[in-house]
């Protein structure tokens, strides 16, 4: 991996919001792990080097847990509805662009296999699809904000 690749990857892990993250391949080792107090980033055989950008991504974790108040209480009103959760981490964002449309809305009924919302990784831009068909009760994340693997996205309640 080059060393500019690495960098991206270290922003983006920093920009994500979460706390620890590992990777191994053959060729590497990376932890990276932040908490309030220091920010360290560390690979196998190198000296540990601050994370410059690890704090941007603070404001961004202290939001989530009021949204996630709200969406808690909604939950017993849509007990039936299957959660759509997200198979990696990254930015989340509801349409392609920002000039268009919004891939779907609450109470839009969808297909299995149609795509639903992006996620961002890397650079790149990953098409989510629905899993299942049925009708969207509820989008639990803000556009274009940062979410984790097996964050919940939608629920889909089966008709």
């Amino acid at each position: 991996m080059k060393a500019q690749e690495l960098q991206d990857l270290i922003d983006f892990i920093a920009k994500s919001g979460l706390n620890k993250v590992n990777i191994e391949t053959e060729d590497f080792k990376i932890s990276v792990q932040r908490d309030p107090n220091t920010k360290i980033v560390t690979m196998a055989g190198a000296a540990p080097a601050p994370a410059a950008t690890a704090a941007a991504p603070a404001p961004a974790a202290q939001a989530a847990p009021a949204a996630a108040a709200p969406a808690a209480a909604e939950a017993p009103a849509a007990s039936s509805a299957t959660p759509l959760k997200s198979p990696m981490i990254g930015t989340f964002y509801r349409s392609s662009s920002p000039e268009t449309p919004a891939f779907v809305q609450v109470g839009d009924m969808v297909e299995k296999g149609q795509v639903i919302c992006i996620i961002e990784a890397m650079k790149l831009f990953n098409e989510i699809e629905a899993e299942q068909s049925g009708r969207i009760v509820k989008a639990l994340v803000e556009n274009a904000t940062p979410v984790e693997y097996d964050q919940p996205l939608f629920l889909i309640e089966a008709v």
